[in-house]
């Protein structure tokens, strides 16, 4: 793995076994990334610090996995001008309809990239962020390609149930 490109954040421990899924792909792809636990609301101080440092850096791209108000991935990007990538994760009796709405609804000039609630969320957020990067780097969008025509083929090669109406 070559430099850190990526940060991964979460607003509390409890949302690593969903944001494993963002790690996974991004190891997957060969793609360095950092996690850090950081809270909107219970470390406002330490969380403004680091997504003011993300560029300098070298970070490109922030994927930003929190539940309930969701805040943290508005707050990130109100402190960076890098893509931030919203995961709403399911972890309240709302089953992260709360969440989604709080990433999703940004007030314009502060947006966010929201991809769906969980661990599908997750892995699409770890997979936008390598289209960003693809953007710039030949080997990650050959890998993308790569990536896609291996769930071509995974559809392709599923036999298919035919069912008698």
């Amino acid at each position: 793995m070559g430099d850190v490109k990526v940060s991964v954040m979460m607003g509390s421990k409890s949302d690593l076994p969903v944001m494993e899924a963002s790690v996974g792909i991004l190891k997957d792809f060969n793609v360095a990334c950092e996690v850090r636990v950081l809270s909107a609301h219970r470390t406002p101080k330490e969380t403004v610090e680091y997504a003011e440092s993300l560029k300098d850096r070298g970070i490109k791209v922030v994927i930003c996995g929190a539940g309930a108000s969701a805040a943290l991935a508005g707050v990130v990007a109100a402190h960076t001008t890098l893509p931030v990538i919203g995961v709403p994760i399911d972890a309240t009796p709302l089953n992260g309809m709360d969440a989604l709405l709080s990433t999703v609804q940004m007030p314009p000039g502060v947006p966010v990239a929201t991809v769906a609630v969980g661990k599908a969320g997750a892995k699409n957020a770890a997979l936008l962020a390598l289209r960003i990067l693809g953007i710039e780097d030949k080997n990650i969008s050959n890998l993308l390609l790569n990536y896609k025509e291996e769930q071509r083929q995974k559809v392709l090669s599923t036999p298919i149930n035919k069912i008698n109406l």
